[in-house]
């Protein structure tokens, strides 16, 4: 089953996907495109052109994990965009507010990382 944990990296792809690849053909455009190693463990976030579906690649450690969600209504209304970049990064907590077509950045979040000050 696949998990997302506040300590893994999402890597979200700025250009849309061609849908009709499947676990081979994403993993080409993580290292083509995106720059990445498709079995580093990272989850890398694919939209359509549409904006009407996502799909998610993991590597476990035996295998891939490729998940797809397509709305039934509406479009996903936030996507990153970045000059001259492939990817863009998201927060764990951040990739669960996609998932349910919402803004991430929108989200009161606390920064993952604060330092702490000693007396």
């Amino acid at each position: 089953m696949i998990q997302i944990t506040p300590q893994m990296r999402v890597l979200v792809a700025v250009e849309p996907a061609d849908f009709r690849r499947g676990i081979d053909g994403l993993a080409r455009t993580c290292r083509e495109a995106l720059g990445a190693d498709p079995f580093s463990g990272v989850a890398f976030v694919f939209r359509n052109r549409r904006a009407t579906a996502i799909k998610i690649l993991v590597y476990d450690g035996q295998g891939f994990w490729l998940c797809y969600k397509r709305l039934s209504k509406g479009r996903f209304r936030w996507w990153p965009s970045a000059e001259g970049a492939g990817a863009g990064g998201l927060e764990a907590h951040e990739l669960a507010v996609l998932l349910r077509a919402g803004d991430p950045t929108a989200t009161k979040a606390a920064p993952p990382w604060r330092r702490v000050d000693l007396p």
